[in-house]
């Protein structure tokens, strides 16, 4: 299961209503930032999520409006003595970002709370055994961009209509068959975990895109996933200035979310030139279970 906690939700330029772009994402004892934007700290206390447990950070980019918040919740964890190590995830551009941001503030090589800085490259980023991020590579103008694609471990449970049957006793030897490792039995019988086990469940998978300015090569990263959240700064009206501006429209982020099979769309990094309404309309049109997310709206995978 993941938790999503949207703590910014606007394009480049904020609004009353809606911060620069964040989003928390807790799955077990994990709670993950992707992407920090300006007032990021502040948000966090707004929710009532607030900073324990954060220790990992993934970057889709290096543009200002997704990575400014970083020095103000450095600034704080430093303050509230946190000795955790922050771990960074992005790409090599991205990450010389965040090193002379943070030069510019504490010195050259210095920051005020234990770092560690951890290149992107496609694949896998973390396994955390319950479940595993992984990360794609997302064109977005001239920066090195990526994408990110978390998914729970499937489960099977043990059937007790089959344990009955086959007179498994309690113990040690349920246990080896719940881990999938056949065993035998005192009167010698063999006992494969597919004979007792129930059908695969559980599997969850959310893939969040930031800012890009094409879909092509999007889908096989984004099929089959519960959630797809991904940005829907234009209207196709202005697909022109979308391109100009490396980004994409509403309709764009819906034929994605169709074409991949996802079961549900969240469109982010909101637009203030355009009413929510016609880009949920526009959405709905090509994917009729999209939503607009707003700051603060809260959704469990």
């Amino acid at each position: 299961m993941f938790a999503l906690t949207f703590l910014g939700t606007s394009a480049s330029v904020p609004s009353a209503e809606r911060n620069h772009p964040t989003l928390l994402v807790e799955a077990g004892t994990h709670r993950i930032l992707v992407d920090c934007g300006e007032g990021t700290q502040r948000q966090l206390l707004r929710n009532g999520a607030g900073f324990r447990r954060l220790d990992r950070l993934l970057l889709t980019h290096g543009h200002f409006d997704h990575v400014l918040g970083i020095p103000g919740l450095f600034s704080t964890l430093r303050l509230r003595q946190s000795a955790d190590v922050m771990t960074i995830h992005g790409s090599p551009g991205t990450l010389d970002v965040v090193v002379r941001m943070l030069a510019g503030l504490w010195g050259e090589g210095r920051a005020p709370i234990p770092l560690e800085l951890v290149p992107l490259t496609e694949g896998q980023v973390l396994d955390a055994g319950e479940f595993t991020i992984g990360c794609f590579p997302v064109r977005h103008r001239d920066t090195d961009s990526f994408g990110f694609s978390f998914e729970s471990q499937v489960r099977r449970h043990l059937r007790p209509d089959r344990l009955a049957a086959l007179r498994v006793p309690d113990g040690p030897v349920r246990k080896e068959l719940a881990e999938g490792r056949p065993v035998t039995l005192a009167d010698g019988r063999m006992v494969d975990p597919q004979e007792v086990l129930g059908p695969p469940e559980g599997r969850k998978k959310l893939v969040i895109v930031g800012d890009a300015e094409t879909t092509n090569g999007l889908a096989e990263h984004t099929r089959d996933a519960d959630v797809l959240v991904i940005e829907a700064t234009f209207l196709d009206r202005d697909a022109s200035i979308a391109r100009d501006y490396g980004h994409l429209t509403a309709v764009e982020a819906a034929a994605l979310a169709a074409l991949s099979n996802v079961k549900q769309l969240v469109l982010t990094h909101i637009s203030g030139r355009y009413a929510d309404e016609e880009i949920l309309a526009e959405a709905r049109k090509t994917f009729p279970n999209s939503r607009l997310a707003m700051d603060f709206d809260h959704i469990v995978v």
